[in-house]
Parts: structure tokens; sequence; C-alpha cells
């Protein structure tokens, strides 16, 4: 009897089993965790799948962290998939529109949420204000302020403040003045923006009074006030005030340094120049591009092109201004070959590319040289391998050079019409006319050119 066969295999009825879950918190974990925005859409796609979209805290950190990728629009398309937003989600998409440049985009957002009635926070109206100033929107800016005291947010110091900055960067300094006298407590923001706003206005005496009237000062104060003194050519009173500074405890910050180098300038003194420099030696301060700029630029313009140079030499990173810094000095110094050699050093470094300033450093170096042929290679090199289209500084170099090259060909021209057979008469216009030629060249020479991008504040 042979043995049974066995019986097919009875199919699976049961279901396959379920995917792990996949929760708010691995999901958060994993954005926190995200570098690029490839792995951001993967993450994305993962919460759309497990039906997270409404979650309102992943959704704010995927548009903090579209935003941060420069990816707007995508942070708006998270936004748009979000079920009714909270106000701390439309002040987020506010923000990070303004952050990324498209402070319009940003107030056509609240616009959306006035549509809506959603419910305003003290930090929606000064989000929009920024927009508002970021775009130029006055008359906007307006309107949202007096939608601020409608809906009783205007007592928000944070508000005012932002207020003031708004209208005094767009000049309307009464209405900046109005909201600093009406607010009912200020701090130590509101006099700074005040004393700045005033400053950067044109009304030195009248931020003088508000810099006396301030209960207490920091550095960003003290510093606006020594600033405004330089931009107004009273290099004086700036000197006075920092020692003040001094005598209150208040510790500088790189850029009341650098106002003191200008103010140094300003006053022509290279012993006070060498001093402030002393001075940020010993108290810590890095020798950084802003500073070391600042230093090139003094001691250039205060006659110790040496100290410049090396302060340019032992400089560990340089920016594009400290090249041309440095280009502009040897130049206007009539050091043209030096100049020219750093020029070619700069082309040689990666990340930096000459620009416009750049090109006037060299042709004015040229000019003061007379170096017609390198001028001319230079100016063409600049159009047509940089894509830099000339500015009037440029052209002015080049009218220097080319009258130069013109006056010598004149003369080259000349003597060689002459009669041969008279070699008195060659020899002695030769003289004669290298002479004129060396007299016109030596009086030019001796007031070298200028141009404005490049004159002492």
């Amino acid at each position: 009897m042979s043995a049974p066969s066995p019986s097919p295999p009875q199919p699976n009825l049961l279901p396959p089993p379920p995917p792990p879950h996949f929760r708010p918190d691995k999901a958060s974990f994993l954005l926190k965790t995200c570098s690029n925005f490839p792995q951001l859409k993967q993450i994305h796609s993962k919460i759309i799948r497990h039906n997270l979209t409404n979650d309102q805290l992943l959704a704010r950190h995927l548009i903090t962290l579209s935003s941060s990728f420069g990816q707007t629009q995508y942070a708006s398309l998270v936004f748009r998939n979000i079920h009714s937003p909270s106000t701390f989600t439309w002040n987020l998409m506010i923000r990070s529109l303004s952050l990324n440049h498209k402070p319009k985009e940003a107030l056509l957002i609240f616009i959306l949420m006035l549509t809506n009635h959603c419910q305003f926070d003290k930090f929606t109206f000064p989000f929009v204000i920024k927009a508002c100033l970021a775009s130029s929107s006055l008359r906007f800016g307006t309107q949202v302020h007096g939608l601020a005291i409608k809906t009783g947010f205007f007592n928000d110091v944070f508000l005012q403040n932002t207020l003031m900055d708004l209208y005094f960067k767009c000049r309307e300094i009464d209405y900046a003045r109005k909201v600093f006298d009406e607010m009912p407590g200020r701090s130590i923001v509101s006099w700074t923006t005040m004393l700045y706003g005033l400053v950067s206005n044109g009304r030195l005496d009248e931020a003088e009074i508000v810099f006396r009237r301030m209960p207490t000062r920091n550095v960003v104060s003290w510093t606006a006030m020594i600033d405004a003194y330089v931009k107004n050519r009273r290099p004086d009173e700036a000197f006075q005030l920092f020692r003040r500074m001094q005598v209150d405890n208040v510790r500088p910050n790189e850029f009341t340094v650098v106002s003191m180098l200008q103010a140094s300038t300003q006053i022509g003194s290279l012993s006070m120049g060498r001093w402030v420099h002393d001075y940020a030696h010993k108290n810590g301060f890095l020798l950084d591009c802003f500073l070391g700029t600042a230093l090139i630029d003094m001691y250039s313009k205060c006659g110790s092109l040496e100290d410049a140079r090396r302060v340019f030499d032992v400089m560990e990173s340089k920016s594009l201004a400290t090249w041309n810094s440095m280009i502009t000095s040897l130049g206007v110094h009539g050091l043209g070959e030096e100049a020219l050699s750093v020029f070619e050093e700069m082309e040689g470094e990666d990340g930096v590319e000459p620009d416009g300033i750049t090109f006037v450093g060299v042709l004015s170096a040229c000019a003061n040289t007379g170096n017609v042929k390198d001028g001319l290679r230079y100016f063409i090199r600049m159009i047509h391998f940089y894509g830099i289209t000339p500015i009037q500084e440029h052209s002015s170099c080049m009218i220097q050079l080319l009258e130069q090259a013109l006056e010598v060909n004149k003369v080259s021209n000349y003597v060689d019409s002459l009669d041969s057979s008279d070699p008195n008469l060659n020899t002695s216009f030769e003289v004669e006319s290298t002479d004129r030629v060396d007299e016109r060249y030596e009086n030019w020479s001796q007031h070298p050119i200028t141009f404005s991008k490049w004159d002492a504040d």
C-alpha cells in the first residue's frame, strides 16, 4: 500500500504584518538630524504616508528646515497643507519668508492671515513690520501700526522698537520720535534704537541729548555715538568719548576700534593710529578681515606704507576689501609694480575675484607710474575676462594713460619727420622734447588721481 501523497499547502489567509508605526517623535528626531534638502523631502514623504501632515510641531520643523535650505516654495507648500495653522505657525511662515529676502510674500501671508480672521500675538506685528522695512512698504507699515493699536498690542516694547526702526530708516523721524516719546517703558534697546536712528539721519545734536539722557549705556550705544562723531568729521570728540568709555569700564568691540582708527586717519596722526593698534593687540582683538583692512587703510593714509604692508602680510585670511585696500595703497604711494604684483597674487587666491574697485586701484597704479602698456592690458582684461562694465573712475585712469601715450607718440613722430642730415637739430629737439615730456610727467605725478570710493571718509 502506497504512502498517501502530501496535501497541497494551504494558502495563508492572515494579512501581512503591518509596517512599524511611524510616530511623531521618530519623525521629529529625523528632522533634527536632517542635514540637506533631499533628505528633508524623504522624511516629509514618510510623514505624508503616515498621515502626520497636520501635526503642527512637525510642520513647523519642516518649514524651518526648508527655509534654512533656501527652499521657501517648499516651505509654502508645507504651510498650505496644514489645516487651521496656529498663530505660532503663521508667525513662523512670515518670519521665514522675510529672512529669505522675500518680504512681499511675507506680507501676503499676513494679509491671508487677516482674511482668515486668525488670532495675532505679540510676535506677529514685529515680524510684519520687519517685512515692511525690508520691502520699503512704509504705507503698509503705518496701517499695521494702526492695527496694532486697535488690537491692543501696541504697548509691546519689542513692537515699538521695531516701529521706530522702520520710521527712522524711511526718514520719518517725527513718527519715530513720537513712538519713543509715548513709550511707557523703555529698554536699553529702545534708547539705542533712538540714538542710532538720529545718528543715521544726521541729527547729531539731538543724538547727543539722547546719549546724555540714557539711564544705562552698553557698548552699542557708546560705539554708535563715537561712530557718529567720526562720520561727522569730529575725531577729537570721538577720542574724548572713547576715553570716557574706558572710565565707565565698558569694553569696546571691534566696531569701536575700527571707528577709532578712522578718527586717527581724520586727524592724520600716525602715533594715535599706532596707539589704537596697540590697544587692540593688548586687549585680545583678533586680526580678522574687518580690523586688518581698517589698519591697512589707516597706516596708508597716515603715511606708513611699511606698517600697512606688515599688517597685510601677517593676516591669515583676507577679504576682497583687504586686497583692494592694499593694491590701492601701493598705487597711490607710487609703487605701481608692487601693486600689480599684489593683484597677480590675488588672482591666484581661491574664492577671491576682483571687482570694479579692484581695477580702480590697478588702473590708478598704472596711471600714477605712467605704465601705459599694463594699463591697457588690465583694462581689456577687466572687460573681457571678468565682465566688469567700466565706471567713471576707470575712464579717468585710462584718459590719463592715453594722454601720456599720445604725448609720447607725438614727440616720436615729430622727431622721425625731422631732417636726419642735421644731427644738432635732432639732438637739441630730442633733448628739449624729452625734458618737456618729463616735466609734464613730473607735474602730473605730483597730483595722483583721486577717486571717490577711496577718498578719506
